[in-house]
């Protein structure tokens, strides 16, 4: 087996297993690896369409909870900035992409280690359905990208000072969405071919076998200790793309 294959596997297999467990970060734990060795056109279509099963998988727990009211303006942002996001892995140069990612993965686990050490919490901001609406659009280009639709969501709802479960129930919904689109976005883009295809189908035994995994960790495993762990290699894993 060639060498990116290995190295796809063994990728997918850590973020598979770390999305199970923590239950988010799929896509930027994956990007922290594989951007090493992969571009993040070859890797697109893995990551998106690896995030949509892992995120399917679990969607029925929280799917009385949805708030679809609140959940429209994020998809009508989202599905406006995905082909935005397809059009910049189209033609902008794989290392900018990668050195963008990186600073992603920096803000994201910078922000979320923050609040997990953060003593008081902090005034939670107002914001209408405009404001939604632009972190969707945002969320949507970054979809395109590659899938990670749900570090801007994630933080905005800290921002905005929404219950865990209440932000799940909202976001959770709108990255099965953004993902949909993307993929469709990508097929579209000419990023779905034979290649794809097959690095789709060596990575599913890893993705599948590190979400069960996963599961079956979380229940064994205090959350947030490997929440704070994985934080910091993602911290890690966006400065080593940065530098």
């Amino acid at each position: 087996m060639p060498t990116e294959y290995l190295i796809l596997l063994g990728g997918c297999f850590v973020a598979a297993f770390a999305s199970g467990l923590a239950g988010f970060a799929f896509n930027l734990v994956a990007a922290g690896i594989l951007f090493h060795w992969l571009s993040p056109q070859e890797t697109a279509p893995v990551l998106v369409v690896g995030s949509l099963l892992i995120q399917l998988g679990t969607l029925g727990a929280i799917w009385p909870s949805v708030r679809w009211q609140v959940l429209k303006p994020y998809v009508i942002g989202g599905v406006l900035g995905t082909p935005l996001g397809v059009l910049v892995l189209a033609h902008v140069d794989a290392g900018a992409i990668t050195a963008g990612v990186g600073l992603l993965l920096v803000a994201y686990a910078g922000w979320a280690l923050l609040g997990l050490f953060r003593k008081r919490q902090a005034e939670a901001l107002r914001a209408g359905v405009g404001a939604d609406a632009a972190v969707g659009f945002a969320s949507g280009i970054l979809g395109g990208i590659g899938g990670f639709s749900g570090a801007l969501p994630a933080m905005w709802g800290d921002l905005k000072g929404l219950r865990k479960d209440e932000a799940r129930a909202i976001f959770q919904p709108f990255i099965v969405v953004m993902q949909m689109v993307a993929a469709i976005g990508l097929l579209a883009g000419g990023f779905f071919g034979r290649e794809s295809a097959r690095m789709l189908l060596i990575a599913l035994p890893a993705l599948l076998l590190g979400a069960w995994l996963g599961v079956l960790a979380y229940r064994r495993i205090p959350a947030e200790g490997f929440r704070l762990v994985l934080l910091g290699l993602l911290l890690a894993s966006g400065l080593s793309l940065v530098l």
